[in-house]
């Protein structure tokens, strides 16, 4: 079931520098939510600090909150790998354990958390290919290498593997930017599928594929060099990039700037 996540004063850190700093907003279930802004303004460190990837980088911290319906993931007692399963993060380039079988790539989340029947297994790898359009077109070498996919049909299998440990937020940085534009449409449609069951966030340079893909569009921006980013403006998408409130909204949006 879509989960609603509420973000309240979230501050992230990598040492001592500032990456992102006060930013509050609610996130709503089953829908597509957009980041937009300049590189280097924070959207995917603050991306990361919805599931707690954040903090696996040395040195890193976050403060704040971050409720995922209701419950803080950052509270006392809270296991980071249980919020990693709950909220579940697609990268950028796609990261398929290339040497793995296209069956086990699915797998290896289930895996790890001890599920070992064969038909169980079997029947989530099923349903999950199918979920992010992949099973038509590899149902017949589930045992081949997922290496040996294309680069839409990686990501895909990327996006297959986080939803096959049933997530209730998907978490996507640029999954996209380093696809044609063929499995670029494919991708879009997908996430146009997917966003019935789940909540999903996504952060992008493109500003037509955030225009086509979510209903919420949140603009990021620094203040200069060496400054955190912030939340300059939060809306409907449609609002966002026909009349925005805040004019660095509208000047990035038009290509005023970065």
């Amino acid at each position: 079931m879509a989960k609603r996540i509420d973000v309240e004063d979230l501050n992230a850190w990598y040492g001592s520098f500032h990456a992102v700093a006060d930013v509050s907003m609610t996130i709503e279930p089953k829908q597509v939510t957009a980041l937009i802004g300049p590189s280097g303004c924070g959207k995917s460190t603050f991306l990361r600090a919805l599931n707690r990837m954040h903090e696996v980088v040395r040195g890193a911290r976050v403060s704040g909150q971050v409720l995922l319906d209701g419950q803080d993931i950052y509270g006392e007692g809270v296991d980071a790998v249980a919020v990693r399963r709950s909220i579940g993060m697609v990268f950028q380039r796609p990261n398929p354990f290339p040497t793995m079988s296209v069956r086990d790539n699915v797998a290896a989340g289930l895996k790890l958390n001890g599920v070992r029947k064969k038909s169980e297994l079997d029947d989530v790898v099923e349903r999950s290919l199918t979920m992010a359009g992949l099973w038509d077109e590899v149902s017949h070498r589930l045992d081949r290498p997922g290496g040996g996919l294309s680069g839409g049909q990686q990501q895909r299998l990327c996006i297959a593997r986080a939803l096959a440990v049933e997530p209730e937020v998907l978490l996507m940085d640029e999954p996209c930017s380093s696809l044609d534009p063929i499995s670029t449409l494919r991708i879009e449609d997908l996430i146009g599928e997917l966003k019935d069951r789940y909540t999903i966030v996504i952060v992008t340079h493109n500003m037509q594929e955030a225009a086509r893909v979510s209903e919420t569009t949140a603009f990021f921006n620094i203040a200069g060099a060496g400054e955190p980013g912030r939340l300059i403006e939060m809306g409907p998408t449609t609002k966002i990039f026909t009349k925005p409130d805040d004019t660095r909204t509208e000047d990035y949006i038009t290509g005023r700037f970065g």
